[in-house]
């Protein structure tokens, strides 16, 4: 389908992304939201008649499907049945790829959007390869880190920010900038270096992405990684993403008329990311050339461990909404810990003996509920 007629984009989820998503298609000429899958009842939608809870009814209603809602569990069981009815996917859900990503891309189309940190770091690996850059750190940028927040703090910022309260936690915890470099590191060809990352503590963007510029080098691959503002400085970090790379030196005195400094690595800024208000250039991008922007790769190296925050005694069940305030994930490899449970998979899971804090759970841990996205990860352990 091309997008000279209206396009019919059915929607996955009704959180800040996915209700965000429907008010910007709502403005669009080109595309209209045909069809939204919930949870919740569609009688809690007043009003509208998009809402269902048929998967079959979202299939059927729909051109192409964005997934936002968040669950990799419950998101890998209906993407499953949306690619194997022939509907291309555009999510935004770095946690989805890193969990079921690699064997979800074997059923069909699907691509993570540009508007959240991965995919944004995407469009401009695509654009700076173009002119001849060599991408040396994809690099996130973090305000903030409190590796055990209180709930009290959590509820606080929830009500402000106007998010769940299980994103907050994410946010604040570093659990989100790990997810999302996971995916970036497996989707554009670097590695996570180092569990949790070097997270540089940083006062100067340029200068300390140039940091990580060396340990990239000095590794001989490109690394995918974040800077955390100093406490120290005023002036807050954007929010968004950087690249660092090296160019043919012959450029030098070029780049550096162009404001790029005297090299020889240089970080270009992409000083926001708009989330669902980017969504429609990827969906556009799909539906008229088929573009995976990224993904998690048919050869993934990293993953997210999950981390105790605080004693966990045998029999306790650990469900997605309450997750974050008894784990924590972190960016691994693969290979240095391949019995890791992955955070995506913590979704009612038991806890079969004590665990202590700051402890990866492996899988003798713990028990998983069976499930498409259990049987995806195993599908990825298979490939490393």
């Amino acid at each position: 389908m091309r997008l000279d007629k209206c396009a019919k984009i059915g929607i996955i989820g009704t959180g800040f992304v996915g209700g965000g998503l429907k008010r910007t298609i709502d403005v669009l000429s080109d595309m209209e939201t045909s069809c939204v899958l919930t949870r919740r009842k569609p009688d809690d939608f007043p009003g509208e008649t998009v809402y269902t809870n048929s998967v079959q009814e979202l299939i059927d209603k729909s051109d192409l499907i964005v997934e936002c809602n968040g669950d990799p569990v419950y998101a890998t069981e209906i993407i499953c049945q949306v690619l194997d009815a022939g509907i291309p996917v555009v999510t935004m859900d770095a946690e989805l790829h890193i969990t079921s990503g690699s064997y979800l891309s074997t059923l069909g189309l699907i691509t993570e959007a540009e508007g959240d940190q991965p995919g944004t770091l995407a469009a401009m690996k695509r654009n700076l390869v173009s002119m001849g850059f060599e991408p040396l750190v994809y690099g996130n940028l973090k305000g903030f880190l409190n590796l055990n927040p209180t709930v009290e703090e959590m509820k606080y910022w929830s009500r402000v920010q106007g998010i769940s309260l299980e994103q907050v936690v994410g946010f604040t915890d570093g659990t989100k900038v790990n997810i999302e470099q996971a995916l970036a590191a497996n989707g554009l060809g670097a590695i996570i270096a180092k569990q949790g990352m070097f997270g540089l503590e940083s006062d100067d963007i340029i200068k300390d992405s140039k940091k990580l510029a060396l340990k990239a080098k000095e590794i001989g691959e490109p690394i995918s990684d974040y800077l955390l503002q100093s406490p120290q400085i005023k002036r807050k970090f954007p929010a968004g993403v950087f690249v660092t790379a090296e160019y043919d030196r012959g450029q030098a005195p070029a780049l550096k008329y162009l404001k790029l400094g005297e090299g020889p690595y240089y970080t270009l800024i992409r000083n926001y990311h708009l989330v669902h208000l980017e969504i429609p250039a990827t969906i556009r991008q799909m539906i008229k050339h088929q573009d995976v922007l990224l993904d998690n790769s048919s050869n993934p190296t990293a993953s997210v461990c999950v981390i105790a925050k605080k004693v966990l005694k045998p029999g306790t069940v650990i469900r997605r909404a309450d997750r974050n305030f008894q784990v924590r994930g972190e960016a691994i490899s693969i290979k240095d810990a391949p019995n890791h449970v992955p955070i995506g998979l913590v979704k009612d899971i038991i806890i079969k003996h004590k665990i202590e804090p700051g402890q990866i759970l492996e899988f003798d841990d713990v028990d998983v509920p069976e499930s498409r996205a259990y049987d995806a990860w195993r599908y990825t352990l298979d490939l490393i």
